[in-house]
């Protein structure tokens, strides 16, 4: 059954993106490589994606990929990603990629399709997971969480999701961060 996944990294007071929705503080991070090492595990589970549109054009520019769309295929392979969005966005040339608006149960069928019995992986925003927690779709949240704290950004989910939705599965040392799994169950 297809499972889907927010699988991020955050500060430890809860942001995913400084307020300029930069992500360099996560790159700072000594042993950074070693709480990625098996992130290919990961990703081998995973047949389809989905992500807002500020995710898609921080990766856009991060990553250069108009000028080097071979970079979104060591990332992301054939895999179908949907970017949420209402504004017209340059598609990677290539890429399986498809622009969607509208609620988030609306692409929660193509999405099941496009993973075909794999799981499906929310890349970000948070306030796109807590669309798929208000729709009760969000499945599990792995969160790495890295030894920063910015005080301001990007919230982790900006949702409220209380404790009897949320089942703590593991906790994982790897380097400098904790790695902590949750099921998720029910509605908001």
């Amino acid at each position: 059954m297809t499972r889907l996944i927010f699988n991020t990294a955050t500060t430890l007071d809860g942001y995913i993106a400084d307020p300029a929705d930069s992500l360099s503080w996560l790159f700072t991070v000594p042993g950074a490589g070693e709480a990625e090492s098996d992130f290919g595990g990961f990703l081998a589970t995973i047949g389809a994606l989905v992500m807002g549109s500020t995710t898609y054009e921080w990766i856009l520019h991060h990553e250069d990929l108009l000028a080097h769309p071979e970079r979104w295929q060591r990332s992301y392979a054939d895999r179908l990603s949907i970017v949420m969005t209402s504004r017209d966005l340059p598609a990677v040339p290539g890429a399986r990629l498809h622009f969607r608006s509208g609620s988030v149960a609306d692409v929660w069928a193509e999405l099941q399709e496009a993973a075909e019995g794999k799981d499906v992986w929310v890349v970000g925003g948070g306030d796109l997971v807590g669309q798929f927690a208000d729709a009760g779709l969000l499945d599990e949240v792995r969160v790495s969480v890295a030894p920063v704290t910015l005080g301001a950004g990007r919230p982790l989910l900006p949702r409220r999701i209380e404790s009897d939705r949320l089942t703590l599965e593991s906790v994982a040392q790897k380097g400098q961060f904790a790695e902590l799994v949750y099921r998720v169950t029910g509605r908001a």
